[in-house]
């Protein structure tokens, strides 16, 4: 079955730590822009952090920069977002998802996953 798979999520205090996983099955992740989504109470999706198919370049919303790493295991297909000194205003749903164009926008997701949630309190 070819799906994704996010896990990782909870409850953490501002200031915090977690570490996101998302396993990809029935497909590899070579051939996709790869990237980390969420979706804030009462906000539109907003696009976190991708990795390009084409160089490899990362992309992180200024919100997040120098907080979240995105990273990638191609042994375990699995796509990975760390994120540091974590703030309230990150509380939201992860979702990861995969696309064939070049771009780091949900619209152009082919797949993505159900989503897991981080709750960040002060």
């Amino acid at each position: 079955e070819v799906q994704l798979v996010e896990s990782g999520g909870g409850l953490v205090q501002a200031g915090g730590s977690l570490r996101l996983s998302c396993a990809a099955s029935g497909f590899t992740l070579d051939d996709y822009t790869i990237g980390w989504f969420r979706r804030a109470p009462g906000k539109g999706r907003e696009a976190v952090s991708c990795i390009s198919s084409s160089d490899g370049s990362t992309y992180y919303a200024d919100s997040v920069k120098g907080r979240f790493t995105i990273s990638t295991d191609n042994a375990k297909n699995t796509i990975y977002l760390q994120m540091n000194s974590l703030k309230p205003e990150d509380t939201a749903v992860y979702y990861c998802g995969v696309s064939l164009r070049d771009m780091c926008v949900y619209r152009y997701l082919e797949l993505w996953g159900q989503g897991t949630e981080v709750t960040v309190s002060s």
